[in-house]
């Protein structure tokens, strides 16, 4: 392998049912940072059918180009089909990045493309840089249970591959003026190169609240008890506008739905505002949550982790601060 001849930096865009995934438009944003530092081209990767009509998007939020890979075959996202058509493609093109989102979808992609490509993959990377000596991608996760933060490179093959999760990054600011350029790919794919087939598509509608897209989060943990207990959270978030979310103790113990839950296996949040009740601080929670605009932490121990990264630290029961906290609140209105 010749690493001299790979070049771009491409970004997986998934949609499904004709609509993008935020992280797609998230990984743009750093994938033009990267690709800046490079100085080569980021290419928006866009597989399904019919789905030509995204690419003004995914050219406002950063992408040069849009690869586009249309085929009916394509429509409903499979293994077998989506695998190969992006290692065709980039054993074709020779990008010297690709980024995933570290969804259902992309946890199950990386992987097998990466094993097709024979090169590495770095899964739910929190921090993406090039090295300013040899160019190599420097891709930055938890390791050890999230104990500490490992870099990773990928020094001896191409394409360098990471995954990561919604919300790491932020999108860049969206451009409409843009012109939009599309590439439509040029590949191989039969009937018989997807081993599975989709009869039918069946949606289970589940009301939980996307807690990546709220500006305030009102979030328990250990220190909350019970899941009666949640409702005086609940009673805050409604006060304030804002949504509940929870530490993995508190989805481990069947408080709250694990869609809700905040951290290095649940969610990476980065709102307004976060309310962390009864939560100690572990490094798997900071990870997920740190990055938000304004922390509030209630916690009994004043030398909990979770203080270290509070902008307001209150030392004390959350079960007689918070009443009172709505009590204010509502005597404010």
């Amino acid at each position: 392998m010749n690493i001299a001849d790979y070049k771009g930096v491409w970004v997986f865009a998934e949609q499904r049912d004709g609509e993008l995934q935020k992280v797609s438009l998230e990984l743009l944003g750093k994938g033009r940072e990267i690709a800046d530092k490079l100085g080569v081209e980021l290419t928006a990767l866009l597989i399904g059918h019919n789905v030509e009509g995204m690419a003004k998007e995914l050219t406002a939020y950063g992408a040069d180009k849009v690869l586009l890979a249309d085929k009916e075959e394509l429509a409903h996202y499979t293994t077998d089909g989506y695998a190969k058509v992006i290692t065709d493609l980039a054993n074709s093109h020779k990008p010297e990045v690709i980024f995933i989102g570290a969804t259902f979808i992309g946890r199950d992609l990386g992987p097998r493309v990466a094993a097709r490509l024979s090169t590495g993959l770095t899964a739910d990377c929190t921090a993406l840089d090039i090295d300013p000596e040899n160019k190599n991608l420097l891709m930055t996760r938890p390791a050890f249970g999230g104990n500490l933060m490992a870099t990773i490179m990928c020094g001896d093959n191409r394409p360098q591959m990471s995954t990561v999760r919604p919300g790491v990054f932020e999108k860049l600011e969206k451009d409409t003026n843009k012109e939009v350029k599309i590439e439509k790919a040029v590949f191989e794919l039969e009937k018989s190169d997807i081993r599975t087939q989709v009869l039918e598509v069946k949606k289970i509608l589940k009301e939980v609240a996307d807690i990546i897209e709220a500006d305030i989060l009102v979030s328990g943990g250990r220190g909350v008890g019970c899941k009666e207990n949640f409702d005086i959270l609940k009673e805050l978030a409604d006060e304030i506008g804002g949504t509940l979310s929870g530490s993995r103790a508190a989805v481990d113990n069947g408080w709250i739905d694990k869609a809700l839950q905040v951290g290095q296996t649940g969610k990476t949040v980065r709102p307004q505002i976060y309310i962390a009740c009864g939560i100690s601080g572990a490094i798997q929670h900071l990870a997920g949550m740190q990055d938000s605009n304004y922390i509030i932490a209630i916690n009994k121990d004043a030398d909990a982790p979770i203080m270290q990264v509070a902008d307001v630290g209150l030392v004390g029961d959350y079960q007689k601060i918070v009443p009172e906290l709505v009590q204010q609140l509502k005597a404010m209105k």
